[in-house]
């Protein structure tokens, strides 16, 4: 019988295809509807709100580590009174969102007078409070779907996004025909986002019998949660820092064009850095249980090596495919307008890789409770790469924003973090890097050469479907000669871990 860890993985591809092939579908023809310069104001106020977004504390997080470990300690009551803190604590939450979602929209002119006409910040402050509204609801709501992974109840969850993606992209292509504008698209997803977590609560406190009562409320149990979950938190900012602040500083001085165009780039590496992540996410409580059952080292570089050769796998495929064809499928896609978004997704892609790959020992660190140097590391690399992003932003617009971002995140994910591993977890790194060389090396010879052919050929939807196909045979014959018998063993069998 397939493992509901499988499943559970084939549906996030699943999922994960669906909501990229119809982002890629949608988007031309949002933009189109909505003009280069609504669709920019759209990502702009999208960027900006979702600040707000990081204001979980990262205790959806923390429900997934604590549940996972109270279930293998079979600590129901431990269990009931966690989630009923939680919950108590989005509470409050949700009063400190109101706040801040006022100061906001009380300084939405301050911000953003001197590039978006009144119109334009008339829409923005509508827009900003439904918003706001979306985050108030959607915070708590998913702590529940939080309580699924932490059950390993991955089925309904996944099943569930799907549907409402599918959903939503038909009803936005519905109301757009009919007339609306970004603001309409901002109520429409308010609306589903609160029937779909009516739907994951009405899952885990009927079909998982999820009981959460509040036993007793201790200080010290309390500091203990946020002792796990602060620097979850700390990251998740950095995780905005990383792609939202660059379109609020770009919309702060350059047209809402260009914010489109930095936005777009965004998405699509953002689409890349999603795919890699659902296997990381999925094995989050695989490596709560290895810490607790005092898993070796030389068992957890096993793991993570185990997982990583076939990430790195599809991974290195999707960038060189991307750099090869890319160029032309955003010409062709949304137009000669957004073509500078090839260069910020590649630079995404590439900085990214490595770190996905080693995404099992990030798990490590959250059940360990070690995200500390790893979240601070990055807040300074996010730090610096905005300031001198900031910088270089207003000679060489939307390429100097990502460049200065994009630098000391390259430093600190691809050498930094390898070294910390080593010494703090003690993974063989070594061991690791001697078994996804192959896979490294071929990559660094057939994506420079498959991006030469490729510029032979004028932009065409034949030609970008026939160059794409040429890519992926010589990438896989190449492969395939290199793989031993346990790589394409694990390459066949790449879902199960």
């Amino acid at each position: 019988m397939i493992s509901n860890l499988r499943k559970a993985a084939v549906l996030s591809y699943v999922k994960l295809a669906v909501t990229n092939i119809g982002g890629l579908l949608v988007t031309p023809y949002i933009i189109k509807m909505l003009g280069d310069e609504e669709y920019g104001l759209y990502t702009l106020i999208g960027a900006f709100v979702g600040y707000l977004s990081v204001l979980d504390l990262g205790l959806n997080n923390a429900i997934v580590r604590y549940v996972a470990q109270y279930r293998a300690e079979e600590n129901q009551k431990s269990e009931e009174n966690f989630l009923a803190l939680s919950l108590l604590i989005y509470i409050g939450i949700g009063v400190l969102l109101v706040i801040l979602g006022s100061v906001f929209y009380l300084n939405i002119d301050n911000l953003f007078g001197d590039t978006l006409n009144a119109a334009q910040l008339d829409k923005a402050r509508w827009m900003l409070l439904i918003l706001i509204i979306n985050i108030g609801f959607t915070l708590p709501g998913g702590a529940f779907t939080g309580i699924c992974t932490g059950y390993e109840a991955f089925i309904f969850p996944r099943w569930l996004s799907i549907f409402k993606y599918v959903l939503r992209v038909i009803l936005i292509i519905a109301i757009l025909n009919f007339g609306a504008n970004a603001l309409g698209i901002v109520v429409l997803d308010t609306l589903l986002n609160l029937g779909f977590i009516l739907l994951t609560v009405w899952f885990v406190l009927s079909k998982l019998k999820v009981r959460i009562k509040l036993h007793q409320f201790e200080w010290i149990y309390l500091k203990e949660i946020f002792g796990y979950s602060i620097w979850i938190f700390i990251f998740g900012l950095v995780y905005q820092f990383q792609w939202r602040t660059g379109q609020v500083i770009l919309g702060t001085h350059m047209t809402p064009v260009i914010v489109a165009v930095y936005g777009i780039g965004v998405m699509l590496g953002v689409y890349f850095t999603t795919f890699g992540n659902i296997i990381n996410r999925l094995i989050l409580p695989k490596a709560v249980k290895s810490v607790y059952q005092q898993a070796s080292p030389q068992v957890l570089t096993m793991q993570m090596t185990k997982v990583a050769r076939i990430s790195l796998l599809l991974l290195l495929f999707i960038f060189g495919g991307f750099v090869v064809v890319g160029k032309d499928f955003i010409q062709l896609w949304v137009g000669d307008t957004y073509a500078n978004a090839y260069y910020i997704a590649a630079g995404i892609m590439l900085v990214y890789i490595m770190p996905i790959a080693q995404g099992y020992a990030h798990s490590i660190l959250e059940a360990k409770k070690l995200l500390r140097f790893k979240t601070l590391s990055f807040l300074i690399a996010c730090i610096i790469g905005m300031v001198s992003g900031s910088f270089l932003s207003y000679k060489y617009g939307e390429l100097g924003m990502i460049i200065g971002l994009l630098i000391p995140l390259f430093v600190l994910q691809w050498g930094i973090m390898n070294y910390y591993y080593y010494k703090k977890l003690a993974l063989n790194i070594r061991w690791f890097f001697q078994k996804t060389f192959a896979l490294i090396v071929i990559s660094l010879l057939v994506i420079p050469l498959g991006y030469l052919f490729a510029n032979q050929f004028e932009a065409s939807w034949t030609n970008f479907i026939l160059k794409s196909l040429f890519f992926t045979l010589i990438f896989g014959l190449l492969l395939f000669l290199v793989l031993n018998k346990e790589e394409k063993q694990l390459l066949f069998n790449r879902l199960k871990l």
